[in-house]
């Protein structure tokens, strides 16, 4: 059995669809008491744990960054500190956002990190605890997740579409969309490789292709779903946030293809079927 931190967000949702799973939401095991969660982890003595919990709000981030990193950085260390002990794999979802975010050049699992944001730094602490903590490992950067459920940039351009025939989205942030279904599979894939070798712990990255703008990444979305809905691309400088987000989030994945076989999704395919999982919904 495979022990996964998280229940109802988009990939813990979709790893309680694809695999032989225990998911534990935050009645069970919150991340903001890691005490706990090595606790459940030593009850329940699992094969595996993967970690698809985390405080994700990166703009309530940079207000809150003290609780952001007990949730994305010390709960992931004891995790992982409690999954050496017992000699068990740890898959721990993370974020392109550890990057400076500058440039054009696909972000290599060993390049320098340099977060420009709170929720960047608490991911970043995370990955620390575990590679210190001697477990069995593979710290997962992926971004710009979307799934049906949840909250995230396909639901909003669709709740949007609904109000507005012409939307402003951004145009000069650069990176892969990725599907929760991937990660997911991903994940499971990976977790057996580490059973089977545990020499193949390391630092790897998993985004969907080809690499897209959001301005163009919304304009897949409408033309799939068939909606008179123009997009305008605007700049990041002419849509301010609190948290400063990285212009460069492309992801070099060659080594997670080399390593565990598993492929770079085309998100546009895994759009497509997002799309008709909503459309079954509403």
């Amino acid at each position: 059995m495979i022990l996964v931190f998280g229940k109802t967000g988009q990939v813990a949702t979709e790893l309680q669809r694809s695999g032989d799973v225990l998911a534990l939401g935050r009645d069970q095991a919150d991340l903001s008491d890691p005490v706990t969660c090595a606790q459940r982890i030593r009850a329940l003595a699992p094969s595996a744990v993967i970690n698809a919990a985390a405080y994700t709000a990166v703009d309530k981030a940079e207000e809150d960054e003290e609780l952001a990193t007990i949730i994305n950085g010390d709960a992931p260390t004891v995790i992982a500190q409690a999954c050496a002990e017992m000699q068990i794999p740890l898959v721990h979802i993370s974020s392109d956002y550890v990057f400076e975010g500058s440039g054009g050049e696909p972000w290599k699992p060993g390049d320098a990190t340099a977060p420009q944001n709170a929720y960047g730094r608490s991911k970043l602490v995370g990955e620390e605890g575990i590679l210190g903590s001697g477990a069995t490992h593979a710290i997962l950067r992926t971004s710009w997740v979307v799934s049906a459920h949840g909250a995230n940039f396909v639901k909003t351009m669709q709740r949007l579409s609904k109000i507005r025939d012409t939307l402003s989205v951004v145009a000069d942030q650069i990176g892969g969309p990725t599907p929760a279904r991937d990660i997911a599979s991903a994940c499971l894939v990976i977790a057996q490789h580490l059973q089977d070798d545990p020499s193949k712990s390391g630092t790897y990255h998993y985004s969907g292709a080809p690499s897209v703008s959001w301005a163009d990444f919304a304009s897949e979305i409408f033309a799939q779903t068939s909606l008179s809905v123009t997009v305008i691309p605007i700049t990041t400088a002419e849509y301010p946030t609190p948290a400063k987000r990285p212009l460069n989030s492309r992801m070099d994945c060659r080594t997670t293809v080399s390593t565990f076989g598993v492929k770079q999704p085309d998100w546009r395919i895994g759009l497509n079927e997002i799309l008709k999982e909503l459309e079954v919904t509403t």
